[in-house]
């Protein structure tokens, strides 16, 4: 597929998704980490502007000289920015003039890619399209917890339910210790994160082919497991009693029966389905009460090519930290990852939310241990 088709098809692929969006959901913020679609829309049109219009074309007139300020993320080395928790405070620029602003970059972007054949722009475009469909899930799970925050549970789309996966397999499988290489030695795209290929050394360990369920999980709920310290890594245990947590995200007891809230409305919890939206503490508490633990995310790629995965973010016991010989680039690109490795946990595979062709075992995905609004899931080792 050329640049410029790809273009298309990722830029097309974040409308379609706003097609079942009302006007009124545009700019909600319910919670500091959770963006208006609004700002994803223009945020990811921003980073086209900034990073490839403005160095590649000549004479390049911004379309609105406040957007710089008002939909840059947290790239320190492109200017000033407005605070991630007001992003919902801005019901101007207008969806229309966001709309006509995506209209107006890709206008600008399809001449350029005509005929490209520059190695760095290629590049370029390629990092910005893997970053919008990063933002592309970012939607689908902001949205969620806009709608899973209304007091009537709206239905986003009767067709999207996204939850109701069973798991395919039940077996475990045995993975033989030694020394293993880590990290992408592919010719395609990945993130900086990935690269430093270094060797490893495993111990004998076991992995299950399956992801945790929501019986599964809800066992571990009635046992009183959320009452019980002892199953708790202590910032997890005030995690649970500051915020009064009994139950995952979106889970609602009603009239002695779980349900929760699924983009296709409020539902009765299929207990056969595969657990969705947990934090990396609560995966931890389960693990120990199972008798188990979270593999590290090394072993989590090691067995990956004999796993079934995909279907949920796997939380790994593993910190999020640079691999041997890792390196930043200049500018404001080198914040992509790199100044992100602190306070974070590694997450492994992909999810339901996942966009198409985005998704490597070598990819390193990484969320706060208190996050659970992605739709995170448990796979235990032993």
């Amino acid at each position: 597929m050329s640049v410029l088709m790809n273009y298309r098809q990722v830029r097309e692929q974040t409308l379609k998704f706003c097609n079942h969006l009302h006007i009124e959901d545009y700019t909600i913020q319910v919670v500091q980490f959770a963006s208006p679609p609004k700002w994803h829309l223009a945020h990811t049109t921003w980073f086209f502007e900034t990073f490839i219009l403005k160095a590649y074309c000549d004479n390049y007139t911004e379309f609105n000289s406040h957007f710089n300020f008002l939909f840059n993320s947290y790239y320190n080395n492109a200017g000033d920015r407005v605070l991630q928790s007001n992003r919902g405070n801005m019901s101007r620029p207008s969806t229309n003039e966001i709309l006509e602003y995506r209209t107006y970059v890709d206008t600008k972007m399809y001449e350029l890619l005509v005929d490209v054949s520059d190695k760095k722009l290629i590049e370029l475009v390629t990092l910005g399209l893997n970053h919008e469909q990063q933002h592309q899930e970012l939607l689908i799970t902001d949205v969620k917890y806009m709608l899973g925050h209304n007091p009537i549970f709206p239905v986003f789309n009767s067709e999207y339910h996204l939850i109701k996966d069973h798991n395919k397999y039940t077996d475990s499988i045995q993975i033989s210790a030694g020394v293993y290489e880590i990290g992408y030695q592919g010719t395609e795209f990945c993130y900086d994160n990935e690269l430093g290929v270094h060797k490893v050394y495993i111990n004998d360990f076991e992995i299950q082919n399956r992801l945790i369920t929501n019986g599964e999980y809800m066992e571990f709920m009635e046992s009183g497991a959320y009452s019980d310290f002892n199953l708790w890594l202590d910032e997890g245990w005030t995690w649970v009693n500051t915020h009064k947590i009994n139950a995952p995200m979106y889970w609602h007891l009603i009239e002695e029966e779980w349900h929760y809230y699924t983009l296709s409305g409020l539902q009765k919890v299929d207990k056969n389905a595969i657990l969705s939206h947990i934090n990396y503490y609560e995966a931890q508490a389960f693990a120990e009460w199972k008798g188990m633990r979270l593999p590290t995310e090394f072993e989590w790629e090691v067995a990956s090519k004999a796993l079934n995965w995909g279907t949920r973010w796997e939380w790994t016991n593993s910190a999020y930290l640079p691999y041997p010989n890792f390196q930043k680039e200049n500018g404001a690109l080198g914040e992509y990852n790199g100044k992100f490795m602190s306070n974070k946990m590694v997450l492994r595979g992909a999810s339901v939310a996942t966009s198409p062709n985005h998704s490597r075992d070598t990819y390193r995905n990484f969320f706060n241990p208190t996050e659970r609004w992605q739709f995170t899931g448990i796979r235990l080792a032993k």
